[in-house]
């Protein structure tokens, strides 16, 4: 679990004792310096961050691959495509069974299904197979020290700290992503102190070689997220083509009932009663339908990208039986340098679609669908080539 979405709201999510206006650049000796003696002012013993802040070291490695960070450009189709494949499929059922006993707690304490941690164990590690060789130590200090976000990783490295002073955190051997997640289900620091488990009950809490302890410690998070147990997440449906597309999206719940009233229909098994849901369309009108439940809006707490996290959605339902979705007949999609010169057409209209990346976010999609209702467009907030020549 990339937690993107974490990391924003540790903005404004500081430790107890830590000050908010958090010093950055300069020597780096120096700001390694400053660290420590902050430390000590928040109780650690003095030999204690000497220990852990030993080794620390600069890594220009990790501020490139910050700096080159950018959320894929592929469409949904093409994303599932490339990252389901067979054999992740076939490994996820073999964990599901090799783990069931795991599950079953899972299940019965956090009420997460399976198919949920499987698939982000997955898409973040392939089941812990590629955790990152980045130091985790360095990474987080280097992002600390470098100015452009500060405030959101200093936290964690105090937050580690607090795990070497537990046992379960080694500066110069734990290794993990550039941006500091750790394990098979990539956690910060800062999480696993709150949402660590100890699943296999050897007294610590070790994500990236104890599958029991990740994956007790993913569904506590999730929980604590906001998922509500025993609800599904993500289901395949058809849609009329004469459905009202304004009401498509993440913006727009409706009940299943109404859904189903107006034509939307499962396309395997049953719509659950009761439960509020978004019709959600990620290639338009022509191509795949799926009704979008609370518990998806989750998955945007571990990351961002509309394609990530409706991909890891819909591949979790696959682990749990669903069939490959269909794929219909869309639009062909704009290319990156159509879709960043479409975000300049709706910027300059009034629209705010964030950065001209060329990327089909949510705030890229919402407008889209502004503009399509304005111009008499079926309102699907899929961007297409008669669109982009209309504005």
């Amino acid at each position: 679990m990339r937690l993107h979405a974490a990391l924003s709201v540790l903005a404004i999510s500081f430790l107890p004792g830590m000050g908010q206006a958090a010093s950055c650049g300069g020597d780096f000796g120096g700001f390694v310096r400053e660290m420590k003696a902050e430390a000590v002012r928040m109780g650690h013993a003095p030999s204690t961050v000497d220990a852990f802040f030993a080794s620390v070291r600069q890594d220009p490695k990790v501020i490139r691959a910050d700096r080159a960070q950018g959320i894929f450009k592929k469409t949904f189709a093409e994303f599932a495509r490339a990252v389901i494949s067979q054999n992740r499929m076939t490994n996820g059922q073999r964990n599901a069974q090799k783990w069931a006993a795991v599950f079953n707690r899972i299940k019965s304490d956090y009420g997460v299904s399976p198919g949920v941690l499987l698939a982000f164990w997955a898409l973040e590690t392939d089941y812990g197979q590629v955790q990152g060789d980045f130091n985790t130590l360095n990474a987080l200090v280097t992002l600390a020290h470098d100015c452009r976000r500060p405030h959101l990783f200093r936290p964690q490295v105090f937050a580690a700290l607090e795990l070497y002073e537990r046992g379960d955190f080694d500066p110069a051997r734990t290794t993990g992503a550039w941006a500091g997640e750790i394990g098979m289900v990539q956690m910060l620091p800062e999480d696993i102190l709150v949402n660590g488990v100890d699943g296999d009950g050897d007294g610590h809490v070790s994500l990236k070689t104890s599958p029991p302890d990740a994956l007790m410690s993913g569904a506590k998070m999730l929980r604590g997220l906001g998922w509500r147990p025993g609800e599904p997440w993500l289901q395949e449906v058809t849609v009329p083509q004469n459905l009202d597309w304004s009401k498509t999206g993440l913006d727009t719940e409706l009940t299943t009932n109404q859904w189903a009233a107006v034509g939307v229909k499962p396309r395997s098994g049953s719509l659950p009663r009761g439960l509020r849901a978004s019709v959600l369309l990620p290639m338009g009108r022509k191509g795949p339908a799926f009704l979008a439940y609370p518990n998806f809006r989750v998955f945007f707490e571990w990351n961002q990208s509309f394609v990530y996290v409706t991909t890891a959605a819909y591949f979790a339902t696959r682990l749990e039986g669903a069939p490959v979705f269909d794929a219909g007949n869309p639009d062909p999609a704009l290319s990156d340098a159509e879709m960043k010169s479409l975000q300049k057409k709706l910027a300059a209209r009034g629209h705010d679609v964030g950065a001209i990346d060329g990327i089909l976010g949510a705030l890229t999609r919402s407008a889209v669908q502004k503009e399509q209702m304005r111009l008499g467009l079926p309102a699907d907030a899929w961007p297409t080539r008669d669109l982009l020549s209309r504005l």
